[in-house]
């Protein structure tokens, strides 16, 4: 192609040969365009060659000294080193530089080869690079897990395709057979759109379950009692807080000698600890402490008119206080009176159904219940399929921090509590899957999900929780967490802010591809990071027929030119009422 005029640390600058001019080489039948920005240049240097990536080209006129007879036109590349081969073996990085004049050739598809390797054992075919179709494009699943990864790109540049082929690359291989039985992915889906694309390997559980999925339970006694009370109470003084604190430990302590479960040291309980208690009957007992009148002045006998029931949450009454220092004596509460009603509201919110009834999951009056924390990881990690879709599209937006995170914190609890178990994370790591990331994990956020996440992405790989995370506004995104990413996965992104985070996230010298994220076609991504051999621009496998996510756009021409006819609204209003979009026809 050309020759080496200058050297500066990893870039260089070759210009290029008059032959190569026209810009087409054809090579054994084949014709290469020379010159193209990420396409690779070889550099022989004896028995080894090294390889760089294209960053810029560009063109200077010069004048010869006779009278200004014609000009002469040079042609420039600048190549930023990636590698080397030592024989056949292609290694990241370089131990020797190129000298002035030597010489910079075109690399053919035997030279990529070499660079990419095959799918060996641990690497993963996800796609085809985007310059040679006949080239697989592999990435290790170790590092991709382990090392966490970001799928990044604006609305449209297929982004849930893309991560719906990733996931599937992941678990089977290119004929459909599944090469990872038993892989745990567990894909958080904020918009109910991934069912459709990966429901034949993929256990479903919903907010508002469709057929063939399951309900989803997250339970209440899950999570953080903190959280749980700002949740159900709103701001409490801290005294208040405390008395709450103290009934839940009392209930889970009754729990643990109810069920005579054995070997469990009673001093080690907290409010934290996840043992079940029945939060109906909390509430009946802070509704009877609270308004609780006396039929004497020692406080020994309550004056009570009618008991109530904590099961169906119908509040105790009291007789009301006498005048004149009279019998019944007015007791000293009332100071939870709107904490407790709020939280009475929560209990009766069927759109809270999921989280404040888990069905089996839910203590009696007698703090039994027909299954407990083991049977709920079995359900979410222990089932036959590799991956697990979490779909949260029926849940209350307003809450999907306080939601989203109590179950990021009983996977990475669970991880952290059992890594010396051959069930644990440690032996079967775990892959989570963060749909639209930048909703939970900006900057400014503040609760329990960007806690979770932000621990994972630190402490994960000890554990062996993995996650990659998958958004359409990087820029949104904590730059902490988004620099634990390994692996960067770069689809079409066209706002300059959103670019200009996605390249300081790239470690590598890449410029020049990661100047052309604008014009990625869909589908089409740069990768680089940890998990790939060589920073690439890549086409994600396009899933079979019947595979792809929920999340097409509306076809607005075809959908406008149809005749107009009588409609009934009844049906989405209905939908819209019970919050099942299920409810109302296609």
């Amino acid at each position: 192609m050309g020759s080496v005029s200058a050297v500066a640390g990893s870039s260089l600058t070759v210009e290029l040969a008059p032959q190569v001019n026209s810009g087409l080489l054809i090579i054994g039948g084949k014709t290469h365009r020379v010159g193209q920005v990420g396409s690779f240049v070889r550099i022989p240097q004896g028995y080894n060659n090294l390889y760089g990536l294209i960053a810029e080209t560009s063109e200077s006129s010069s004048v010869d000294q006779v009278g200004n007879a014609h000009e002469m036109d040079r042609r420039w590349i600048k190549i930023e080193l990636v590698g080397e081969t030592i024989g056949d073996e292609f290694e990241r990085g370089i131990s020797q530089y190129p000298s002035i004049n030597d010489e910079a050739h075109l690399v053919v598809e035997s030279d990529l080869r070499k660079i990419y390797g095959g799918a060996a054992s641990g690497q993963i075919v996800v796609g085809t690079l985007s310059s040679s179709d006949s080239i697989k494009v592999s990435i290790d699943l170790d590092k991709l897990v382990t090392r966490h990864s970001a799928v990044l790109g604006s609305t449209g540049s297929g982004k849930s395709t893309s991560v719906s082929s990733l996931l599937r690359s992941i678990v089977t291989d290119e004929h459909g057979a599944t090469s990872y039985p038993a892989a745990r992915i567990v894909l958080i889906d904020i918009h109910g759109e991934y069912s459709a694309a990966l429901g034949d390997i993929a256990s479903v559980f919903s907010v508002i379950p469709k057929g063939g999925e399951t309900k989803l339970h997250i339970p209440y006694w899950c999570v953080s009692s903190e959280n749980l009370i700002d949740f159900l109470c709103g701001p409490i003084s801290e005294g208040n807080k405390s008395l709450i604190f103290d009934r839940i430990v009392e209930q889970k302590i009754a729990f643990i000698k109810n069920n005579n479960v054995q070997d469990f040291d009673l001093e080690r309980i907290s409010a934290d600890t996840p043992i079940p208690f029945n939060l109906k009957q909390i509430w009946h007992d802070l509704m009877w402490h609270d308004n609780v009148n006396w039929e004497d002045k020692e406080q020994t006998t309550p004056s009570v008119a009618d008991k109530g029931n904590a099961e169906t949450l119908v509040p105790p009454k009291f007789n009301p206080p006498a005048a004149g220092g009279k019998s019944p004596f007015k007791g000293s509460g009332g100071s939870m009176k709107r904490q407790l009603d709020l939280m009475r509201s929560r209990l009766l919110d069927n759109q809270f159904s999921f989280f404040m009834s888990p069905g089996d999951w839910q203590p009696d009056a007698g703090l039994k219940v027909k299954k407990d924390l083991p049977e709920l990881i079995q359900c979410w990690l222990g089932h036959d399929k590799p991956i697990t879709i979490l779909d949260l599209s029926g849940m209350p937006s307003a809450r999907l921090d306080l939601l989203l995170g109590s179950v990021l914190d009983i996977i990475f609890e669970s991880a952290l509590w059992g890594r010396n178990y051959k069930e644990g994370m440690k032996n079967r790591p775990v892959l989570l899957v963060l749909e639209e990331a930048h909703r939970y994990l900006s900057a400014g956020a503040v609760g329990l999900a960007k806690g979770m996440v932000q621990k994972i992405a630190k402490e994960g790989r000890k554990f062996g929780v993995g996650a990659m995370l998958v958004s359409q506004r990087p820029s949104e995104i904590d730059e902490t967490i988004l620099s634990q990413c390994g692996t960067l996965f770069a689809l079409r992104i066209n706002n300059a802010t959103d670019r200009s985070r996605v390249k300081s996230a790239m470690s590598e010298g890449i410029s020049g591809i990661v100047d052309s994220l604008p014009v990625l076609r869909t589908g089409e991504a740069i990768i680089a990071g940890e998990a790939a051999r060589l920073p690439m621009r890549c086409r994600f496998k396009l899933p079979r027929e019947g595979h792809f996510p929920d999340s097409k756009d509306p076809v607005v021409a075809a959908s406008w030119s149809k005749a107009f006819g009588k409609e009934d609204y009844s049906g989405l209003v209905s939908a819209w009422r019970n919050q099942d979009p299920s409810a109302a026809p296609k």
